[in-house]
């Protein structure tokens, strides 16, 4: 059967059609978070096939195949690449409403002119299609983001790391920026002490000089962000449940540290306070250093104990979590503004409940001195999808400013993910002229225009000023 995906696909009146087409469809793309493995694009990797670019990694995927039933064989097992493909063919019509079918059928049909819906019945065919493709070298790692016009990007690395791939692509003939974002959850991370020990060595090696003391790991920390900084980094990256403030003398962080080195217990007030006061030292830094830093908060991570000890995290077993946000990131920001050392900051939640008080909060550490200085980030993970963007857009409009929105990224860990943008550029352009339609907005086609090209490009491109 032929795709739905026509040239007019979300765009229901005539005003959203004329903005898309007409300013944003053929902006570059700036992709500023996403989780794609430095070593593929510095070795400009080429895939077998199909599955192997596609479904390895895409936990969105796999969480589809279990809940219709899919053997784990199937999905991250020791099935070929073929089955594994055949069996997701056999899934995606069970996936109708789902962002899944409209993204599967965009990214076959942008990457491979393939326009015809994936099912049981042509599965065969695309997979062969598809793979006839991918052997030639339009179609490596890098010719793919070639293929999506991506004109910078920036992926997401430990402190640990030596950046070496980084190394090699900025020494590429490429047009494509690719920069690291530094990402210390590691760091702070005292839920699982052998492994925060393994991970304090692991710095020791990266930085060149024993951790011994808590002044040591402030130190070395720095001597991390000077690297990534030389190397191209100017964004940090932290995955918390939620933003804490914590007043508490009886504590001190460097008894902690010394605990939690001598593998002692440490107990869940004492973990709070210290991943309070090493992150205000850590986005201090990121201040002095004119970094933008990235808060991605809310998610439950890990919850299905037995799957986690088969195969690992970041395999399908996340949710939205319902923590308590609001005081807690009002009076961490608060405490850095106190100093003026609050950067520019992005968070992004993941409770849709919680997106009222995310673009609120965004608007009270605005202070004049940079334009959307703090951004209420875009719709992110199980929000990533036409309903949870139109919120979080709407909720932006709503209670901050739209116009001053850096707009969309992947955060994927799949190089056929950047149709993502495209989505998001049609349901952008979509809300606005749905507003002009019904005459909430007047039909000024050039200042539409120019706010369309803004949000999908020049503000990102303003902001980050990579």
């Amino acid at each position: 059967m032929k795709t739905f995906i026509t040239d007019n696909f979300l765009l229901q009146n005539s005003y959203a059609q004329r903005l898309f087409h007409g300013y944003a469809e053929s902006l570059p793309i700036i992709d500023y978070h996403n989780h794609l493995i430095p070593e593929d694009l510095a070795n400009n990797k080429q895939f077998a096939n199909i599955t192997q670019v596609w479904l390895y990694g895409d936990h969105y995927k796999w969480r589809a195949m279990r809940t219709l039933g899919v053997d784990e064989a199937y999905i991250t097992g020791s099935a070929s690449d073929k089955d594994k493909f055949e069996k997701w063919a056999n899934c995606v019509p069970y996936t109708v409403r789902n962002p899944l079918y409209h993204w599967t059928h965009l990214e076959l049909l942008r990457y491979f002119n393939i326009g015809i819906l994936l099912d049981s019945n042509s599965s065969s065919d695309i997979y062969a299609q598809a793979n006839d493709l991918l052997a030639s070298e339009a179609f490596s790692a890098m010719g793919l983001l070639q293929h999506m016009n991506v004109e910078s990007l920036c992926t997401t690395d430990d402190p640990t790391d030596s950046l070496e791939n980084h190394h090699t692509l900025a020494k590429a003939d490429s047009n494509i920026k690719i920069l690291p974002t530094f990402r210390p959850d590691k760091a702070y991370n005292l839920s699982n002490i052998e492994q925060f020990k393994s991970y304090i060595k692991k710095l020791e090696s990266a930085c060149g000089f024993t951790i011994e003391d808590y002044d040591s790991l402030l130190n070395a920390l720095l001597n991390r962000i000077e690297f990534f900084h030389e190397n191209g980094c100017r964004l940090s990256d932290h995955g918390l449940e939620r933003l804490v403030f914590v007043e508490n003398n009886n504590f001190n962080e460097g008894e902690i540290f010394s605990k939690a080195l001598a593998g002692k217990h440490i107990k869940p007030q004492e973990q709070q306070f210290f991943t309070f006061k090493l992150l205000g030292f850590l986005c201090r830094a990121y201040c002095d250093h004119g970094w933008v830093q990235q808060f991605h908060l809310g998610a439950l991570r890990d919850t299905n104990h037995r799957m986690l000890g088969k195969l690992g995290p970041d395999t399908g077993f996340d949710s939205i979590g319902d923590f308590s946000q609001a005081e807690g990131m009002a009076r961490f920001f608060d405490h850095l503004e106190s100093t003026n050392q609050l950067a520019k900051t992005i968070i992004y939640n993941l409770n849709p409940a919680d997106n009222a008080i995310f673009a609120t909060m965004a608007g009270n550490f605005n202070d004049g001195s940079i334009k959307g200085k703090v951004q209420f980030g875009s719709a992110w993970w199980f929000l990533d999808q036409k309903d949870g963007m139109e919120k979080q857009l709407n909720t932006l409009s709503n209670l901050g400013l739209l116009s001053c929105f850096v707009g969309m990224l992947t955060d994927s860990r799949s190089l056929l993910s950047f149709p993502r943008h495209e989505y998001f550029r049609r349901i952008l352009c979509n809300l606005i002229g749905e507003d002009v339609k019904n005459g909430l907005l007047p039909w000024d086609e050039k200042w539409l225009g120019k706010l369309v090209s803004d949000i999908c490009y020049y503000n990102a491109k303003n902001y980050f000023d990579f």
